[in-house]
């Protein structure tokens, strides 16, 4: 029988760690694979390490790193020829390995995922700025990148591409898969059934501190990559932003109240041409709405995280996934 190994890098997840491994072994088993579950913790506080154990993985603690290399260790120690990642908020459907497995069979693609959506029970702002990533049209796509909340693969592709950037705190899924992309892996993604993601942002607070995070790869990436329209696009947006925001502060100082509308107005176009490109294909409204809004807030969010990033200081949290 075929083994596939999954690796689930994990920081105080003791709510959900339990959900995300019980689906896992049972997707094994419904696609006929034995399975190896390998939870890698970067320094828990809470009792999510013994909950994987009681749930049959063998935990590994690896406090204070990156989660590259939280990843990488987790498939180190592994065994099987099919390697897979999980993040540990992350509930996958009974035939998730099964489908994918099914597009290798065909031909159909080297490193493929499933589609990521939240529970209904997460709050509006959450549920919106997931339902951004859900795409629609053909079932299977192509992709030059993918997100890693769930991700699936032989360990040879794995290893051809050195694993992941233990140096990245956050964007190593993207750069990692970039890599895949660029040795000449296609990369399938998979639109239903979707995967749910639990650990969902249950305040604005949270929502906040992990775009903030989030936003600090964009450097990195580049470093890593190369300079690149595509990868210097959204940084040089939300500087664009802030400048315009200035701008406008201070002809409202000056006096010109019609002229400081005008430039908030054009700071604001940006934020609205991401939210069209992203829900019109939903056709709802309120979605265009609400993702406006979190666009905005979101570039103001990342020229922050840039201008920071050039100064080598950036948004700390621990590694999870």
């Amino acid at each position: 029988m075929n083994q596939v190994s999954i690796v689930i890098p994990m920081f105080n997840e003791a709510r959900h760690i339990g959900r995300t491994l019980d689906a896992a072994r049972k997707a094994a088993h419904c696609a006929g694979l034995g399975c190896e579950l390998i939870v890698v913790d970067n320094g828990s506080s809470d009792n999510g390490p013994a909950i994987a154990r009681q749930h049959g993985a063998q935990v590994l603690s690896l406090p204070g790193v990156a989660i590259g290399a939280l990843r990488n260790q987790g498939a180190q120690v592994s065994h099987g020829e099919w390697l897979a990642f999980l993040d540990a908020d992350i509930e996958v459907p009974d035939n998730w390995l099964d489908l994918l497995l099914g597009l290798q069979r065909r031909g159909e693609g080297d490193v493929f995922a499933l589609d990521c959506d939240t529970p209904r029970q997460a709050p509006w702002f959450a549920h919106a700025w997931q339902r951004r990533t859900l795409r629609a049209g053909q079932t299977v796509q192509d992709c030059t990148w993918l997100p890693t909340p769930n991700l699936l693969m032989r360990r040879t592709w794995f290893d051809q591409v050195g694993g992941f950037d233990e140096r990245l705190r956050t964007g190593e899924d993207k750069d990692f898969t970039l890599r895949l992309h660029e040795a000449g892996a296609r990369l399938r993604v998979l639109r239903q059934p979707v995967v749910l993601h639990w650990g969902f942002e249950g305040s604005w607070g949270e929502w906040l501190g992990k775009e903030m995070w989030r936003q600090g790869s964009h450097l990195q990436l580049m470093r890593s990559h190369g300079v690149s329209l595509r990868l210097l696009r959204f940084p040089l947006l939300s500087v664009g932003a802030w400048v315009l925001d200035v701008m406008a502060l201070s002809t409202l100082l000056e006096g010109f109240p019609h002229v400081a509308l005008v430039l908030l107005l054009i700071s604001a176009l940006p934020a609205l041409a991401l939210s069209l490109r992203q829900s019109l294909r939903h056709h709802d409204t309120l979605l265009t709405l609400q993702l406006w809004g979190l666009h905005w807030l979101r570039l103001h969010l990342a020229g922050a995280a840039f201008v920071l990033s050039l100064f080598n200081r950036t948004a700390r949290r621990p590694a999870r996934g």
